[in-house]
């Protein structure tokens, strides 16, 4: 068992990533129903930079309950430590990784030593796959999994009132990733080809030898061609960048096709119904049953994680400063010694 202190990244006050700070903690307390896990590595995620920013683009509607100081991140890979009361199928020891409390609360803890998170969160880690690509798969994996296989949940999202429903991918269909590059385009790509599916992959220059070893067809270089006049009477854009660029694939789309945005944008439902195109948006959540799945894929090796870079889990601010650059090829990853 741990100590009653650990090391932490914790923000005591909105801001750039100056407000990280790295400094002694409480260990959580284990709850009936959870894990403590002594935490090896850290995914560092989209949702990381906005609590830390708190959420200024965000309806306070919309906005999860957050606490000052506040431990960002949700995703991890570690080791059991502790097995709260009725949980079953995990021991001390265990090699597991997850998302944790996603959505419910952008206070996942995970920039820490130690996490707790109901036990329904983890899978375990494949023997063969390192803590620092397990942490690296959490969350993207699972938003990859939900908009293009299987949503594995009825919980309604706030971005709209019908439930998304994936369409049934094979080798018919043409899928275009935008963004693909990037740490859930990535994974996207590759779930798309086991499907079966032909995948044009759009990213900035110099991803075109990566992308095309992950098994694209084809690469758009959106710094020289727009992708949207390119590519025409594709089945399914997964549009990984999203937001109020996302309208402009609907010309990429032919009829009876979809458009999935993972930031969802401005859409105009008439005239969506008028080119026969599915809108449709999720938001992504915890599912350590989804996560075995993915585990499997890693474990044969279907499904690759590629790491952008690792920092140490006192140097966040770094990390962070990376991803405000942009133009990720994979994931950012924080280790624990």
């Amino acid at each position: 068992m741990p100590t009653e202190t650990m090391n932490a990244i914790r923000l005591h006050e909105y801001g750039g990533p100056e407000v990280l700070r790295y400094e002694a903690a409480p260990v959580p307390e284990l709850h009936a129903g959870e894990l403590l896990i002594r935490v090896h590595a850290v995914g560092v995620n989209p949702p990381d930079w906005y609590a830390r920013e708190g959420m200024p683009d965000v309806p306070e509607e919309l906005k999860p309950p957050v606490e000052l100081p506040l431990i960002p991140g949700t995703d991890v890979s570690g080791v059991v430590a502790a097995v709260g009361d009725g949980v079953e199928g995990f021991a001390v020891g265990d090699e597991v990784f997850g998302m944790l409390n996603f959505p419910s609360s952008l206070q996942g803890n995970a920039y820490a030593e130690y996490v707790t998170a109901p036990a329904s969160d983890f899978a375990h880690k494949p023997v063969g796959v390192s803590h620092e690509h397990a942490a690296a798969v959490a969350m993207s994996g699972l938003t990859a999994w939900q908009f293009l296989i299987e949503l594995g949940h009825d919980f309604p999202s706030p971005f709209q009132k019908a439930p998304h429903r994936p369409v049934a991918l094979g080798s018919g269909n043409t899928v275009l990733v935008n963004g693909a590059a990037g740490g859930v385009g990535h994974l996207a790509l590759q779930l798309a080809k086991w499907r079966g599916a032909r995948v044009v992959a759009v990213a900035s220059a110099g991803h075109g030898e990566f992308l095309r070893d992950l098994g694209a067809d084809q690469v758009i270089d959106y710094t020289k061609d727009s992708p949207e006049e390119v590519v025409r009477d594709v089945d399914l854009v997964l549009d990984c960048v999203g937001g109020t660029r996302s309208r402009r694939f609907l010309k990429s789309v032919k009829r009876g096709g979809s458009l999935y945005p993972v930031y969802f944008g401005e859409f105009d439902d008439e005239e969506n119904a008028r080119l026969g195109i599915t809108v449709t948006s999720t938001q992504v959540r915890s599912n350590g049953a989804q996560l075995a799945e993915i585990a499997r894929l890693l474990e044969d090796g279907t499904l690759r994680v590629a790491i952008d870079s690792t920092f140490a889990l006192k140097d966040a601010q770094a990390a962070h400063e990376r991803a405000a650059r942009g133009h990720l090829r994979g994931k950012i990853v924080l280790t624990v010694a």
